[in-house]
């Protein structure tokens, strides 16, 4: 069964105080492309949970979005106390201060470089969060897999109905086809019949049959539709396959194929009912080809 190539997941989790959640969505895209979105102190999990996204998904462009919320009294920063007094020291011999009293703002001072550090159990935290995101990130990974697997139901429907109309044009065709030939064939006899009479000559058998033949020959379009058949048919066999393999660039190419072969029918046929037929055929192929773009 085919699958969609958008779609979103999410998840969620708490674990000892701090509450992760993880998003991911899906974009059309002709290859695989994954756009993380990890708060600071996370980045260093980034190749592993691209390494999940990668194995799980295998077309679009996903992104996943990870944002994490610590209510725990270890969400505070360590203030470096050390770093702290070195700025007051310095503050206090400045000459403004000499002069007189100055005020001194706490916030500021704590916004000065390297006055608030991250806590020193901080490989202890990434630790834990790695557990859990990669967990997430599988869980969001699979919601979006079956959201993808019921677009893919969607598309399969609407793709089953426009390869039906293509079947009912070429049958179509190639039961006219036959007749076309037998049509020009009469239309021939009675042109150079008339044309003979008016002269008073009599038309050689052969040289009628040599030239039917070679009409048959321009107009023979029994080869194009033996290949549109076939493609019709794998066509149909991808989108009922079991495999979980993505199909959608194999789908494309199936359809530019068939295009080639309702063009080239296109040119072998003088009749217009025959061009009417392929018109549509034509048309249900360029639909094809748009859905097949959001195909994995």
């Amino acid at each position: 069964m085919i699958r969609s190539m958008t779609g979103f997941g999410d998840a969620s989790a708490h674990e000892q105080g701090t509450h992760y959640f993880a998003e991911v969505r899906a974009l059309n895209n002709k290859y695989f492309k994954a756009v993380l979105r990890l708060p600071d102190a996370l980045q260093p999990l980034e190749a592993e949970l691209e390494s999940i996204l990668r194995h799980a998904l295998h077309r679009g462009t996903v992104t996943l979005s990870v944002s994490v919320s610590d209510e725990s009294a270890d969400a505070a920063l360590e203030i470096n106390h050390e770093a702290l007094q070195r700025y007051v020291d310095q503050l206090l011999q400045a000459p403004a201060v000499a002069r007189g009293p100055v005020g001194l703002d706490l916030a500021s001072l704590l916004a000065l470089p390297g006055v608030l550090q991250p806590r020193s159990d901080e490989e202890e935290r990434l630790r834990r969060a790695r557990g859990v995101l990669r967990a997430l990130a599988e869980r969001c990974c699979e919601a979006l897999i079956e959201r993808r697997r019921r677009e893919g139901e969607a598309l399969a429907t609407e793709l089953r109905a426009l390869l039906s109309v293509i079947s009912d044009r070429l049958e179509r065709i190639d039961a006219r086809a036959g007749e076309v030939v037998a049509e020009y064939e009469r239309r021939l006899k009675a042109r150079v019949e008339l044309l003979l009479q008016d002269a008073e000559l009599v038309a050689e058998p052969p040289d009628l049959i040599r030239e039917i033949a070679v009409y048959a020959e321009k107009t023979d379009i029994r080869e194009e539709v033996t290949r549109l058949r076939e493609h019709l048919r794998h066509f149909e066999d991808l989108l009922v396959g079991d495999d979980a393999t993505p199909v959608g660039r194999t789908l494309d190419f199936l359809a530019q194929e068939m295009l080639r072969e309702a063009n080239t029918m296109a040119s072998k046929s003088p009749n217009a009912e025959m061009a009417r037929l392929i018109v549509d055929i034509k048309g249900a192929i360029d639909r094809i080809k748009e859905q097949v773009q959001n195909v994995e």
